[in-house]
């Protein structure tokens, strides 16, 4: 059996990894293999990124999300579009009068999105697998595709809701 370490050089290079991606993100799996029983990725996210809000409703799965380095923000969705709720989570639980969660379980088939309150913030997601590529994430059909001009205002509105 060999222990895999997770250790600051390991997530020093996925955030560099981010910083220099045209997405201002960038993942790795820790699982082997899409028909793993359980998913688990990294995902280093700078606060330049923007993740189309989205459901995992094609194949439905909860995700449970946890704050490795730095502050994220989690927004939530009703079918039109409307935000619903925004959650803000940690790493080190929050500073000064801000306590944090730690980590956030999202149902399936909630509507979503994730922004980064710190250009180093890193998750770990987990969810059940196996996971089917055919039937990936289902991106909000009220939301602007990554990418496109009407996405740029679009997030900074998300960047102002969430105080990042």
């Amino acid at each position: 059996m060999t222990i895999t370490a997770f250790d600051q050089a390991y997530l020093e290079s996925l955030c560099a990894q981010a910083a220099s991606s045209p997405r201002a993100r960038q993942h790795r799996n820790v699982h082997t293999d899409y028909t793993d029983a359980c998913q688990r990725v990294f995902n280093a996210i700078t606060t330049r990124s923007y993740v189309v809000p989205h459901r995992h409703g094609l194949s439905p799965r909860d995700e449970t999300m946890f704050a490795v380095r730095g502050r994220l923000a989690l927004v939530v969705f009703d079918d039109a579009g409307e935000v619903i709720e925004v959650v803000r989570y940690g790493a080190q639980g929050g500073e000064g009068d801000e306590k944090l969660a730690a980590g956030l379980l999202v149902p399936a088939g909630t509507w979503h999105t994730v922004l980064a309150l710190d250009d180093d913030a890193i998750l770990f997601e987990i969810k059940a697998g196996p996971f089917d590529p055919n039937a990936p994430k289902e991106p909000a059909p009220w939301a602007p595709a990554e990418g496109t001009p009407e996405a740029e205002p679009y997030f900074a509105r998300l960047r102002v809701l969430v105080g990042g």
